[in-house]
């Protein structure tokens, strides 16, 4: 068996994995990003010691937010951690004397996706997390695509608008600033604002800041118009984006992941719908799916390295 570590900016979830990909036992926890270096790789390594109780461990794997060196394994680059250059895998190989793979937690998740998950039996998958911002992991060949510095998958930051809205990153028009769930939940609020009598407005009893991702989809189920223009408007955007990494990497599959995927059947015929039309004619035969691994994709993927 192996063990997986999710590395995560709230909490630190790590998971005994076994050779078919179940998990046989979870733990968690806190983060506390505002703490040392020293102090959170303290608690990865007392997670990774609780969960070794259960019997032999062949690997740990470590998926990391931001840039990660593999090869070395080290963090480059984890901002919202305070992680910059920590070679956290030879840390934890010192202490635990048990081999130890790092790699980006993205990355980790399309990983898990290709191998136990939504893409198993395809070689050339994308995975795609539609959260907060928009993340994304290439596999190629059944291998992860890391780029030639270790890079690779920032798919939520190509342009697909030029000078349109401010991205996270920085930019204008990215992808990220347009399909994200924040973009909804920002379009949706404007729609509210705009829009008085939206239904909107009485879900989430005026309170603007009480709008998520999901405030939007609910409204369309009432035959608010100001929704649907909404999420038709979002619908087009998230295309624009996927038909671009379709041709770009012609994957066989793209799987859909992040809080936005929950809308399920729903998201699948949006997107079936428009694509055919964006992608050249030899790209459609890609297929387009709903994760299924969820939270657990990044622990899976990690045990998986």
């Amino acid at each position: 068996m192996n063990i997986g570590i999710d590395l995560g900016g709230t909490n630190i979830v790590g998971g005994i994995v076994s050779a078919d990909g179940k998990i046989v036992l979870k733990k968690s926890v806190p983060t506390l990003p505002s703490r040392n270096t020293e102090d959170i790789i303290a608690d990865i390594i007392g997670l990774c010691k609780d969960l070794s109780n259960q019997g032999p461990i062949k690997s740990i794997g470590i998926g990391c937010p931001g840039t990660v060196n593999p090869l070395t394994k080290t963090i480059v680059n984890a901002a919202n951690i305070g992680f910059f250059n920590i070679p956290i895998g030879k840390i934890i190989e010192k202490k635990l004397s048990i081999p130890v793979l790092v790699e980006n937690d993205a990355n980790c998740a399309a990983l898990g996706e290709a191998i136990w998950g939504a893409a198993k039996d395809n070689n050339y998958s994308v995975t795609i997390t539609l959260g907060t911002g928009i993340g994304g992991g290439i596999i190629i060949g059944g291998s992860i695509y890391s780029g030639a510095f270790f890079g690779a998958g920032e798919v939520g930051h190509h342009v697909i608008h030029i000078n349109g809205e401010l991205c996270a990153c920085g930019q204008r028009g990215c992808f990220e600033a347009y399909a994200s769930a924040s973009a909804l939940i920002r379009d949706t609020r404007d729609g509210a604002i705009n829009n008085p009598q939206s239904t909107i407005n009485e879900i989430v009893n005026g309170n603007l800041n009480a709008i998520t991702a999901k405030t939007a989809f609910d409204a369309v189920l009432l035959k608010d118009q100001t929704a649907m223009a909404i999420t038709e408007n979002y619908f087009d955007y998230l295309c624009v984006g996927l038909s671009n990494i379709t041709n770009i990497l012609q994957p066989d599959t793209v799987v859909l992941g992040g809080g936005i995927s929950g809308q399920g059947e729903n998201l699948l015929s949006a997107v079936k719908s428009r694509i055919k039309d964006k992608v050249l004619t030899g790209n459609t035969k890609t297929r387009f799916v709903i994760a299924q691994l969820g939270n657990d994709a990044g622990i899976i993927g990690a045990s998986m390295l």
